[in-house]
């Protein structure tokens, strides 16, 4: 039971040096290749390409995205003061003081408000504690994408499971319709000859020469022996297909599409009612195939 899904979900959660915890949420869906989108915060976007590339070691296909949560405590700025612009400041309010004699001196905290004196400390990057920052960040989201893995793992048993199944029913639909085609020039002569008799009404009998050729054209018309021998062929590709190792989904669908065009002339040819509904139910679990298929990665 070799096949994956394209469906699955994952979370891992770990913590940034500084004590920060942080949390992967990762959902695949099914696609026709492999697309992998990442909504990182602010100053994690250089990740963006190396967490790609470890997305894509893993998985071949699937619509794959991929949130990364980090819990940061909200802080106020810290304020730091401005030497040379207090000098300034304080200049322009002693000049100000000594030329409106006895005037109030001006109060610290008024200095201070004075736009410049105090400033938003800017923190000098530290590469090493932002390498350590972003090693943390990409271990997380390797288990992340592990836990994915064995997601669509799992559910790719369960696929494996109902695609047998339907395998099953089909091959047996498929053997009810042989005994039944085989059935079919038999039913042909008898529903001539009594459409002839009813027509002639005890008249003339057609010769047996001509009655024989016309069952053959009836025949060969509703011969079905080549579709419902490419349907078995078809069953037997798809169960090896259902048990190689490697991503198989594209290989499975196209073969689905095989699958349907056998079944849809089967019923254009069906010469007999009874064929006629293995044909249709041929057809339904034909379609409850595709869509299971169009799971598989």
């Amino acid at each position: 039971m070799a096949i994956r899904s394209m469906t699955g979900f994952a979370r891992a959660t770990g913590t940034l040096p500084d004590g920060t915890p942080f949390t992967w949420e990762l959902r695949s869906v099914n696609g026709r290749g492999l697309d992998v989108r990442l909504r990182l915060p602010g100053g994690l976007d250089v990740l963006e390409a190396p967490l790609k590339e470890a997305a894509a070691a893993r998985f071949a296909r699937g619509n794959v995205s991929a949130s990364l949560t980090v819990k940061r405590e909200d802080r106020a700025p810290r304020l730091v003061l401005d030497p040379a612009a207090l000098e300034r400041a304080l200049a322009l309010v002693m000049d100000l003081s000594a030329r409106m004699p006895g005037a109030a001196s001006p109060r610290p905290e008024a200095v201070l408000a004075l736009p410049g004196v105090l400033r938003t400390e800017v923190e000098v990057p530290d590469e090493a504690a932002e390498g350590a920052r972003r090693a943390a960040v990409s271990e997380g989201f390797g288990e992340a994408l592990a836990d994915l893995f064995a997601a669509r793992a799992a559910e790719g048993a369960r696929l494996h499971a109902i695609l047998s199944t339907l395998l099953d029913e089909i091959e047996s639909l498929r053997v009810q319709a042989v005994e039944e085609a085989a059935r079919q020039p038999v039913a042909h002569r008898e529903r001539l000859e009594v459409s002839l008799r009813d027509l002639l009404e005890g008249e003339r009998r057609v010769p047996e020469e001509r009655l024989a050729a016309e069952v053959a054209l009836l025949a060969a018309r509703s011969d079905v022996r080549e579709e419902l021998d490419r349907l078995g062929a078809h069953v037997e590709a798809a169960r090896a297909l259902l048990a190689e190792a490697a991503p198989v989904g594209r290989k499975l669908e196209f073969l689905t599409q095989e699958f349907g065009r056998e079944s849809n002339t089967l019923g254009a040819k069906a010469g007999s009612l009874a064929l006629t509904r293995l044909s249709l139910e041929l057809k339904a679990a034909v379609e409850r195939l595709r869509e299971q298929a169009a799971n598989v990665e």
